[in-house]
């Protein structure tokens, strides 16, 4: 009988990249996703129809912080491991609706715990941030620093994901993996993230916001490397002999890029120069980020390695052809 694993945010960035990665494989795969308005779905539903048709896969539009919902969808299906990817997204959009947070990030997260407590999951991956570091100031980021300074709400939201997972993991056991996803991107990418605003406002002549004058740090990872480590964390289920099954990684490239540079990368691969405003900080930003991936690679054998040329030059690729 084969495996069969539940993804939620399936019609999501990573989410459709995950479920097409998983099918490869050859498992049963139940994508779940509320399909909202936060940004276009018209991007979701074109990146759900890259999974239609594929032996295995099964889309069930469903809202996670439906408690009734959630609770008969555990009922309804056996999963043996959950990929959790559906969260309320986005730093500066959790200034200004912070209650979205709490429906999707606290309910949303608490109803999928419950399923999986009651249904015997094998193993729970869920998405956290790099977002949790805050106003940690040691570099690179490591699993082991203090995360109790989030300088936003969304990154509030995914501390107490973790915290939450902790407390099922040691109340009943539950295996569960948090995953600090560092700067994502790549074909298919979110229209409101940095890699898909600045090629659409260098592509079209449009001025560019460069927020803290440029003087900022990302580390880029990009979303095959992401994926990779994904597929090979869900068969890593977190030992229970001793200790409490919870685990948490980082999941970044190990290479912060400066903002100019990314821009740079970008401007060669469109052939087309910037038009450049510099702005302030905005609030619940970060000036940088850079990921200790060294526990990911003791655990997995893996390390994202895609190096920003090479991955820039996927993206715009698809860019250009969607």
């Amino acid at each position: 009988m084969k495996k069969t694993v539940l993804v939620t945010g399936a019609a999501g960035f990573i989410g459709m990249h995950l479920c097409r990665a998983l099918l490869e494989r050859g498992l049963e795969v139940i994508g779940i996703d509320n399909l909202n308005d936060y940004y276009d779905p018209k991007l979701k539903l074109a990146r759900l129809k890259q999974l239609e048709g594929r032996p295995g896969f099964r889309f069930l539009k469903l809202d996670i912080s439906n408690t009734n919902e959630t609770s008969e969808l555990f009922r309804s299906y056996k999963f043996d491991r959950v990929a959790h990817l559906a969260a309320q997204v986005g730093v500066r959009y959790s200034v200004k609706n912070p209650h979205s947070y709490i429906s999707s990030n606290i309910l949303g997260f608490t109803n999928i715990l419950e399923g999986c407590r009651h249904s015997g999951v094998k193993h729970l991956v869920y998405a956290s941030s790099s977002s949790v570091y805050g106003l940690n100031a040691k570099m690179p980021f490591s699993t082991e620093d203090k995360t109790d300074q989030p300088v936003s709400l969304y990154g509030a939201t995914k501390k107490a994901n973790e915290l939450m997972a902790h407390s099922y993991s040691h109340l009943y056991g539950l295996p569960t993996t948090g995953l600090r996803f560092f700067t994502v991107y790549g074909p298919w990418g979110r229209p409101d993230m940095a890699p898909m605003l600045f090629a659409d406002a260098i592509s079209s002549g449009k001025t560019l916001d460069v927020f803290n004058n440029g003087e900022m740090k990302r580390d880029f990872t990009y979303v095959g490397d992401v994926v990779e480590s994904l597929v090979r964390i869900l068969d890593i289920i977190p030992s229970a002999s001793g200790k409490v099954p919870f685990e948490v990684y980082n999941i970044g490239n190990h290479t912060p890029v400066e903002l100019m540079t990314f821009i740079k990368t970008l401007e060669d691969a469109l052939e087309k120069k910037a038009k450049l405003y510099f702005l302030p900080m905005q609030p619940g930003d970060m000036t940088a980020t850079y990921a200790d991936v060294s526990a990911l690679e003791k655990a997995t054998g893996f390390t994202p390695k895609t190096s920003l040329k090479e991955g820039i030059s996927k993206f715009i690729q698809w860019y250009r052809e969607r």
